[in-house]
């Protein structure tokens, strides 16, 4: 009986009857594409990038001088970057890479508070006694539990190398930096 106290009526089970073997279909479908398709798993989903435009770009806005790495090998692959004039955190460049082991490392920069931009973009790495002496200058060094940093603080802009990379991927990246007056 239906919900009125009717007899279910032999249409109403076919429709449902019809419902589940349009279904099936579907799926058989789905799957045959999905098996005789051809898809490599192997290949590295990473998406290499071009950023020297945006490089020009920040290099033009940003009150500070903007740093990006010079002289990396191919090894080094750039996924991302993005300049944002208005950030929570004053004038914020970005520009993250793939690592020869394919860890991820990020050079980040801002104006803006030190503390709170060391805090976002390392997701809450914290400070460590240790220092690292690249290309002369002396980085501080903080720990946490998804990235590791690098960090040189100097007037008017923070400069910071975080990411999953070990510190001396990390390193590396920092020795690289240069900006357009240097």
């Amino acid at each position: 009986m239906g919900d009125d106290g009717r007899v279910a009526r032999k249409s109403d089970t076919q429709t449902a009857r019809n419902m589940v073997l349009s279904m099936l279909v579907v799926l058989l479908g789905a799957g045959f594409v999905y098996l005789f398709i051809p898809h490599d798993d192997s290949l590295d989903p990473v998406r290499p990038i071009t950023y020297e435009t945006e490089l020009v770009t920040a290099r033009r806005a940003a009150p500070y001088p903007v740093a990006a790495p010079v002289g990396l090998p191919d090894t080094w692959r750039a996924t991302s970057v993005r300049y944002d004039a208005r950030s929570d955190h004053g004038a914020a460049w970005h520009l993250g890479f793939m690592d020869p082991e394919n860890e991820y490392a990020a050079v980040e920069q801002s104006d803006g508070d030190a503390a709170r931009f060391v805090e976002k973009v390392t997701h809450g790495a914290e400070r460590t006694e240790r220092t690292q002496a690249v290309e002369g200058e002396e980085w501080t060094r903080y720990e946490g539990p998804k990235y590791d940093a690098l960090v040189l603080e100097e007037s008017g802009v923070t400069t910071v190398v975080t990411g999953t990379a070990p510190f001396d991927s990390l390193a590396r990246l920092a020795a690289a930096l240069e900006t357009e007056k240097d």
